[in-house]
């Protein structure tokens, strides 16, 4: 859930409506997104695959720039160009293919947008798209072509987005997704929950998110503050595909935001290449467990155009999955879906 190119520094937090956010100096997660390896050969160089070099495709990275956190880079295999971690980020020649049925809008966000920044798909659930902003880009991402610059929910501190969901009183839970809502400052985040407390009918709130994952720094005392101070029971959902993307800094930060009061859940997008082996996906739900999370999606690859070499077919993920219920106990498998545009929710295969 990434822009298709690099979104504006978020401004610094402001007071609202009598809502007071604690200004703390920068932090290492600022530090760290600033700091993050934008061009893919220097990615390659630091991996020591030079050899890999002449799969770049110049037109993926104009199109989708490349953004990879230093940290997340460092759990990447040195001298492996088949790494599940260097898989998911690099921009490769795979990319330029076009391939029926792959699209611009593969989940029908365009079919579902009910206002600025809003998009209301399934009943008693809208899901508002807080910024275009993420710390990884990754390359099978189904919103890498979402028109970011048209859906400005923080315009107007929040309004447009705020007035709609105060008159559908059939909205009971709030999604913040994006672009990823964590790369949003606290404070910013703060004056939309400040706004947000005024809504009688709004019972739960859900962040998608990838940061804890790729930059775990995010994970600071102003964020989990502010997350003990929300007034409703919340979800907070990474995204997480790879054992290797949870290390101990990640898991510490993961155990952090349990700590708050928050259910953390997980869902993975199965890729080829990088997690299409049943032993790999438990060893997965294993370590996610122990960082106080637990699976719970495992999505088909959305059809967006440029992603056609991650496919998994249906055949091969059904048993996968099959493998993977022999694996484990029936609550650390996640369920197998599907995104169906104009489906009333997720579609079990």
């Amino acid at each position: 859930m990434i822009p298709a190119h690099s979104a504006p520094a978020q401004p610094a937090p402001t007071p609202q409506d009598g809502l007071v956010v604690p200004l703390a100096p920068t932090s290492d997660w600022r530090r760290a997104w600033r700091d993050a390896i934008r061009d893919p050969r220097e990615l390659l160089e630091l991996l020591d695959l030079p050899q890999v070099a002449a799969r770049l495709s110049a037109d993926a990275q104009a199109q989708f720039p490349m953004r990879v956190p230093r940290g997340f880079a460092m759990r990447m295999r040195r001298g492996d160009p088949a790494d599940p971690l260097l898989r998911q980020v690099l921009p490769l020649d795979d990319e330029d293919r076009l391939v029926p049925g792959f699209d611009l809008d593969a989940v029908g966000d365009a079919a579902a947008n009910a206002g600025t920044g809003i998009l209301h798909k399934y009943r008693g659930r809208a899901l508002l798209v807080a910024t275009g902003s993420c710390a990884v880009h990754c390359r099978y991402c189904f919103r890498r072509h979402f028109p970011y610059a048209e859906q400005t929910a923080a315009a107007n501190h929040w309004q447009a987005a705020i007035d709609f969901l105060r008159n559908d009183s059939s909205i009971s839970e709030l999604i913040l997704s994006g672009g990823d809502p964590l790369s949003l400052a606290t404070g910013k985040l703060a004056e939309l929950t400040g706004a947000l407390r005024g809504i009688a009918s709004l019972r739960r709130l859900r962040l998608h998110t990838r940061l804890p994952v790729v930059l775990p720094e995010r994970v600071d005392a102003t964020l989990l503050d502010w997350l003990r101070t929300l007034p409703w029971p919340v979800s907070i959902v990474i995204h997480a595909n790879h054992p290797n993307e949870i290390d101990v800094e990640v898991a510490q930060a993961l155990r952090r935001l349990r700590e708050t009061g928050a259910v953390l859940l997980n869902q993975s997008v199965l890729l080829r290449g990088v997690n299409d082996d049943a032993r790999v996906l438990a060893e997965l739900s294993e370590v996610l467990f122990d960082a106080g999370v637990l699976p719970y999606y495992l999505h088909q690859l959305d059809r967006v155009a440029g992603v056609a070499h991650f496919e998994v077919d249906d055949q091969c993920a059904r048993a996968l999955h099959s493998e993977l219920q022999s694996l484990l106990p029936g609550y650390l498998v996640p369920r197998l879906v599907r995104e169906v545009a104009g489906a009333p929710g997720k579609t079990p295969l």
